[in-house]
């Protein structure tokens, strides 16, 4: 554990650094917004595109995968929300819990930080986890927390679904970079080190955005908040691990690279989304805050375990 810990640690350095630069208000929060935004749209996207123009969609898609996954994270998801409405916090403060449960940072730390860690080829296994996550469960906490205020799940808000998938960059630059491949043809020269170039900046700024998030969460209902980052941090990994391992035919470093992205701390838009339906944002903001604190040694542990 120790060898992966220390190769984990300068991508926590630079979440720390980010931290401190927010904290001591050197990073204000709209500076915090546009780094944030730069990473998203731009960064983020070309490092996505360049991976998955080198992969084949036979590399990428794998049923057995997308079942253990699916199903590994709606047990967690379920579990999650049955606490909730146990605790008599209603439907949509359950769907917020349970996704802060179900949805890891995949994006700004599990695709930088695993591919270093587990080599080039994890790619495909993360963008397959990134996927059912971004299709399924994201659109999932919206449908749930509209049904429960109109009393039903209507047409227009499947629709405003699919089109948030459609624009979702993410989305879009897997798709775009799959269908590159589909045809056969190597990225141009000067296109590949354009896309190099930028999705370059993505690993430092997305870390550092991290950081300079973290300093305006606060820990409030430490006791909610614990339970979310114990479920996140080791409840979604053991799912994962007992479907890919017992109950799918999933390959081993396959379900091993699953249960390293079901490892990762509480995903940023979690926050985004419980803000902007204003259902319970304090409660994810001292989830994410606890359980990006204690995945440095979580999540090194895990990787140690399943490498």
């Amino acid at each position: 554990m120790l060898a992966v810990l220390l190769q984990t640690l300068p991508f926590f350095a630079l979440i720390g650094l980010g931290y401190g630069a927010a904290r001591t208000g050197f990073f204000n929060d709209q500076a915090t917004a546009y780094l944030t935004k730069f990473v998203f749209y731009f960064a983020l996207s070309a490092m996505l595109i360049r991976f998955s123009a080198n992969l084949s969609l036979a590399e990428v898609l794998s049923w057995p995968y997308i079942w253990a996954y699916l199903c590994g994270t709606m047990a967690v998801y379920v579990l999650t929300t049955g606490v909730a409405l146990l605790r008599r916090r209603g439907a949509q403060e359950a769907a917020v819990e349970a996704q802060c449960a179900a949805i890891g940072n995949t994006g700004f730390l599990g695709i930088p930080m695993l591919t270093m860690l587990m080599g080039p080829q994890a790619i495909g296994p993360i963008m397959m986890a990134l996927t059912v996550d971004l299709v399924v469960f994201s659109s999932l906490i919206v449908i749930v927390i509209t049904a429960a205020r109109r009393g039903r799940v209507s047409l227009s808000t499947l629709a405003s679904v699919g089109v948030g998938l459609v624009k979702n960059p993410m989305i879009v630059s897997i798709a775009v970079g799959l269908s590159w491949s589909a045809g056969g043809q190597p990225i141009p020269g000067p296109v590949n080190a354009f896309l190099d170039l930028l999705g370059g900046a993505a690993t430092p700024c997305a870390l550092f955005a991290i950081g300079a998030s973290l300093a305006g969460k606060s820990a409030e209902r430490v006791v909610v908040a614990g339970w979310l980052s114990f479920a996140k941090l080791i409840l979604h990994p053991a799912c994962i691990a007992l479907f890919a391992l017992f109950v799918f035919p999933v390959d081993p470093f396959s379900a091993a690279v699953m249960i390293a992205v079901a490892s990762l701390p509480v995903a940023g838009n979690v926050y985004m989304l419980a803000r902007h339906y204003n259902v319970a944002p304090q409660r994810v903001s001292g989830a994410i805050l606890i359980s990006t604190s204690f995945s440095i040694l979580t999540v090194s542990a895990i990787i140690a375990l399943v490498s």
